[in-house]
C-alpha cells in the first residue's frame, strides 16, 4: 500500500493503555460499551479517558445490538466523536446516529458482507464499513480468500484476529484502508500490553511481508464471550 494505514485500538479501558496508543500513533481509540465483555467500560470510566485523547486521535464508542436511544445517551455522556455499531442496527439507525452529529462505523462479520448485494450495500450510503470475524472481540479466526475477489470499493477496515506478526501481510495482500485490533494486542483476556500496541502500529504500517496463498487472519482461537 502507498498510503499510511489507518489503525484503531480498540477495547481500552486504563490511562496507561489509552497513552500507549496515542504515542503509539493510534488514529483512534475504542471504548467498548457493549454488554457482557470483559473490555466494557463505564460511561463514566470512558469520559475520563475520552478526555486524555487529543485533537486528531478518533474516539469510538463500541456498542452490539443496544437501543440507539442507549446509544446516543451513553455516547454523549462519554464524549465520544464516533459510534460503532456492530450488531442488528440497520441504515435507518446509522442515519440517526449521524444526524445526532456523530461519525458511523458499520462493523460487520466478513460473512455477512459478503452473502449481501449491492442494494444492501448501498442502503447504508457513506458509513464507514469494518470487516470483522463472525464472533467479534474473540479474538476468532476467519478465512479471507473470499475478500480477494469481492473487497469493498471505499474506505475500510479490517478486524478479526489481527496481531503484530500477521497484520503487516494481510495490510499487504488485502489493500484495506485501516485496520482494528483488540485481542491480539493484550496478554491475557481484556488486558493490553503498550508493547503489544506499539508492536501492532509498527506492524501495520511497515511494508508488507510476503505471506502463503490461503490466509487466515490470526491464531486459530478458542470461541469464547463476546
Amino acid at each position: 500500500m502507498s498510503e499510511r494505514t489507518w489503525v484503531k485500538i480498540c477495547g481500552l479501558s486504563t490511562a496507561e493503555t489509552v497513552d500507549a496508543a496515542v504515542d503509539a500513533g493510534a488514529d483512534a481509540v475504542g471504548f467498548v460499551f457493549a454488554p457482557g465483555s470483559p473490555r466494557s467500560v463505564s460511561v463514566e470510566t470512558a469520559r475520563e479517558l475520552v478526555e486524555r485523547v487529543p485533537a486528531g486521535v478518533e474516539t469510538v464508542g463500541v456498542f452490539r445490538g443496544q437501543p440507539v436511544s442507549d446509544v446516543l445517551t451513553m455516547a454523549e455522556a462519554s464524549g465520544v466523536a464516533t459510534v460503532q455499531l456492530h450488531g442488528d442496527e440497520g441504515p435507518a439507525d446509522a442515519a440517526r446516529v449521524r444526524q445526532a452529529g456523530l461519525r458511523v462505523i458499520r462493523a460487520v462479520s466478513a460473512e455477512v458482507w459478503l452473502s449481501e448485494g449491492d442494494a444492501a450495500r448501498r442502503a447504508w450510503g457513506e458509513h464507514r464499513l469494518l470487516l470483522d470475524a463472525p464472533d467479534p472481540g474473540a479474538g476468532a479466526t476467519f478465512d479471507v480468500d473470499a475478500l480477494l475477489g469481492d473487497r469493498p470499493s471505499g474506505p475500510w477496515l479490517l478486524a478479526g484476529g489481527l496481531t503484530p506478526a500477521n497484520v503487516g501481510g494481510l495490510v499487504g495482500r488485502l489493500s484495506p484502508s485501516g485496520v482494528d485490533v483488540s485481542s491480539g494486542v493484550e496478554v491475557a483476556r481484556g488486558v493490553k500490553s503498550t508493547q503489544l500496541v506499539h508492536r501492532f502500529i509498527e506492524a501495520a504500517r511497515a511494508p508488507a511481508a510476503e505471506v502463503p496463498p490461503t490466509t487466515r487472519v490470526g491464531p486459530r482461537a478458542p470461541r469464547q464471550g463476546g
